[in-house]
């Protein structure tokens, strides 16, 4: 049996690859460890916008967390990204409103670090780690994973092989296909039957003042309709490239940036598959496809003006007449109703309509609903424990591997994972 290389390698260096890193290194200094990431520096959530939710259940898949295991475990991620919480003011308005047409407001605390200062907070967590011994691979692609009788590791950027003790898959989002490549090669059972499909919405402040009073309103419709990382200040509409699709999503800059008076937050559908169509992943690429298609190889955008009317917006849809403000991230004026399903489509209409009695102005004709805004966090797997083991030596955690919805959560899982592991030690 050749020697291990080191004691614990963590693909990922989000916010669930530093969790597990910083607690391990704090229970016990003596471990070595590699973090390993294909990207020049760690992506996702901690490094576009940096918004974080310390209250549980926002960020928290519930089939894997109790509120008592959350609460634990809060005040360590809180410990250790130093959040500053944001005020909220008249929420008790919006929630008797709310409560009128049948809608939850949950009260949440919440940070926001903003694009243009995440990579600060991003270098002091990687320095301190580095500080503590920790390895970094970046611009290294994880190719497999391995634990049988040849060994425990990780296949790099093809034929390198990184032997470990334990490993932590810790992908993100964006990982989601590898993670499923990964669980079929090593015999894991999942399920990937929950995808979360909706728009993007994008007004002014004017017609959406809440966000003045409360930076990231937690709404909850029927139907399993919610809404999801709302941005404001210096907000911004932006493009996820995958293999063959674009997606969109948003997000905005810190305080020091001067406000272009714009806002925009994603509606969601959750939606639970049954046999035979199992696949959230296979449904929530086929939807992103379609829709780029559609658009000449971009996302959709139609004016609310122009849906209400029942017709397709188009360039001139875009003027500064009565739709004053440019769209943030101009992809294809068309028609949402060739490409976003009508049940969705029904039970997000519903919900804003319900959202504009609530906050009334944030249907106004100029507003803008991108599509789509698709999240994929809809892998189960069959972990071993409750640490997020997945085999004798592998651990799964992150949004990718659907034990998080968002940084608090996923931090915390990373926890939970190298909890496991200090227990065998």
């Amino acid at each position: 049996m050749p020697s291990l290389n080191r004691d614990v390698i963590i693909i990922g260096t989000g916010p669930a690859g530093l969790g597990a890193a910083f607690h391990l290194t704090e229970q016990d200094p003596s471990l070595s460890i590699l973090m390993i990431d294909r990207e020049k520096i760690c992506s996702g959530g901690l490094l576009n916008d940096c918004k974080q939710n310390y209250t549980y259940p926002i960020g928290f898949s519930a089939e894997n967390w109790t509120k008592d295991e959350a609460e634990r475990l809060l005040p360590l991620v809180e410990n250790r990204l130093r959040p500053v919480i944001k005020e909220k003011q008249n929420l008790t308005v919006y929630q008797r409103r709310a409560e009128r047409v049948g809608v939850s407001l949950l009260d949440v605390r919440q940070s926001h670090v903003g694009t243009d200062k995440s990579r600060l907070l991003i270098q002091r967590l990687v320095d301190e780690l580095k500080s503590r011994g920790v390895s970094f691979a970046l611009e290294q692609e994880a190719a497999d994973v391995f634990d049988d009788d040849t060994g425990t590791g990780v296949a790099v950027s093809g034929a390198k092989r990184e032997r470990a003790r334990k490993v932590i898959v810790a992908p993100g989002r964006k990982g989601f296909s590898f993670l499923q490549q990964v669980m079929e090669r090593l015999g894991i059972s999942y399920m990937d039957n929950t995808v979360d499909v909706g728009i993007r919405v994008e007004t002014t402040v004017d017609n959406y003042p809440i966000v003045n009073d409360y930076y990231d309103p937690k709404f909850f419709f029927p139907d399993g309709v919610r809404t999801f990382c709302t941005n404001s200040g210096h907000a911004r509409v932006v493009l996820e490239h995958y293999q063959g699709f674009s997606l969109v999503n948003g997000h905005a800059f810190s305080t020091a940036r001067a406000g272009n008076n714009l806002a925009n937050f994603a509606l969601l559908k959750t939606i639970g598959l049954k046999d035979p169509i199992r696949s959230g992943q296979q449904m929530a690429v086929f939807l992103a496809r379609l829709a780029n298609d559609i658009g000449g190889g971009k996302p959709l955008m139609q004016r609310v003006g122009d849906f209400r009317m029942g017709k397709r917006s188009s360039t001139a849809t875009f003027n500064d007449d009565l739709y004053a403000f440019p769209p943030s991230c101009p992809v294809t004026a068309g028609d949402l109703g060739l490409a976003v399903p009508s049940r969705i489509m029904r039970h997000l209409w519903a919900a804003l309509k319900k959202l504009d009695s609530i906050v009334p102005g944030v249907l106004h004709p100029s507003t803008i609903m991108y599509y789509p805004e698709i999240k994929m966090y809809a892998n189960k797997p069959d972990f071993l424990d409750r640490h997020f083991r997945v085999t004798k030596n592998v651990y799964m955690v992150g949004d990718g591997a659907g034990t998080s919805r968002g940084i608090t959560g996923a931090w915390a899982s990373g926890i939970r994972a190298a909890e496991g592991i200090l227990q065998e030690n």
